[in-house]
């Protein structure tokens, strides 16, 4: 594609802002007119173009284009804090250009060079368990330690945990979101945001402004697994929307993998099912890194998160007893064989010592 020329851009922009989200009405109105300068002042009726699919709403889509002002939107190529990426652009992605009707716009706050990087999407239920919540951090922790950005799409559970495994490496993440870059969803991820725009980047196809509407997940997941090299799916249930971005990655011909989990547990079917059909399981970062083939060139720190850290004799039992699957103190103290008071104790060290962390119910599971 030609570069496009600042006016061009405006018009370009235009469209994007009323078809956000539906690049395939944008490319089919662009592969019609050449141009979106000619499409912007086209007669309504030259939009028959438009296969039948395509034209549904088409009163409102032209409706849309008489009320845009276009010199209100020429100041949103000027805004400081909202970088705007074209498709014929050198700083749009190689492999996002590849995926079938790639976001003609991309919107992006922070680090836009982490794009061209290599990427694992880490992608699963928004109710995860805590074993779940503590592969994905752990696993992305150790990505990031090797030198690998982390792509998720920044909502509750297994997104956030793994952005979160990527900032506590120092490394870098991408949020791919269903809103707006300007806007924080969920609002308890406001900190998470403000951490990934410093070393990271805030992505997304929809404009500044834009709210988080149902309809806008689905259509994203194609660019988190677009972004992606190998997508990891951790927990997902039978119909979870992490299933859409796992699907998307076929499609688009990226690697998908998955972490096996309890086959009674319905939030493990959706990935437990990959797996069944053929998606690679993932024991440990060095699975994903052999994957991407950088797995001898980056090794990954110890997975073993209590070496370095001094523990005592009745420590070291109790942290082989408790699992990332919480453990009932009457369980811990019944397998160690040592006395509850003395268990109590080691399990109050354990969890100041950043190994072992409480649960509601008298339940104890490992952190990472």
């Amino acid at each position: 594609m030609l570069k496009l020329s600042t006016e061009d851009k405006v018009y370009w922009l235009a469209w994007h802002m009323i078809l956000a989200g539906q690049a395939n009405k944008f490319w089919r109105i662009m592969d019609h007119f050449g141009n979106p300068r000619e499409a912007w002042y086209a007669p309504d009726r030259e939009f028959g173009c438009l296969a039948k699919a395509h034209r549904n709403n088409l009163g409102e889509l032209l409706s849309r284009r008489k009320d845009l002002n276009l010199h209100e939107l020429a100041n949103y190529l000027n805004h400081k804090d909202i970088k705007i990426i074209f498709f014929s652009d050198e700083g749009y992605p190689e492999q996002l250009k590849t995926i079938f009707d790639p976001p003609p716009v991309l919107f992006v706050r922070g680090q836009s060079r982490c794009l061209h990087e290599t990427g694992v999407a880490m992608v699963g239920s928004r109710r995860a368990s805590h074993y779940g919540l503590s592969v994905a951090e752990s696993l992305s922790r150790q990505l990031a330690e090797a030198g690998v950005n982390i792509i998720s799409g920044m909502a509750r559970g297994i997104d956030a945990a793994a952005h979160r495994g990527a900032l506590q490496a120092g490394g870098k993440t991408i949020a791919v979101l269903g809103c707006g870059v300007d806007v924080i969803y969920p609002r308890e991820n406001g900190k998470i945001m403000v951490e990934i725009i410093r070393t990271g980047a805030v992505v997304s196809e929809f404009p500044p402004g834009a709210p988080p509407e149902a309809w806008h997940f689905p259509v994203r997941n194609r660019v988190i697994s677009g972004l992606s090299k190998v997508v990891v799916v951790v927990e997902a249930a039978e119909k979870s929307g992490a299933l859409i971005t796992a699907h998307a990655a076929l499609e688009q011909g990226r690697d998908v993998m998955a972490v096996p989990g309890n086959i009674t547990s319905k939030l493990s079917r959706g990935a437990n099912g990959l797996i069944k059909q053929g998606a690679a399981p993932v024991l440990g970062a060095e699975d994903i890194l052999e994957e991407l083939g950088v797995g001898v060139i980056f090794p990954p720190r110890a997975s073993d998160p209590s070496e370095g850290v001094k523990l005592t004799e009745i420590e070291q039992k109790l942290n082989k007893i408790i699992n990332f699957e919480p453990v009932p103190l009457e369980v811990i103290v019944q397998q160690s064989g040592v006395p509850a008071g003395e268990v109590m104790s080691a399990l109050m060290f354990l969890e100041m010592k950043g190994l072992v962390r409480q649960l509601p119910g008298k339940l104890f599971a490992r952190i990472k």
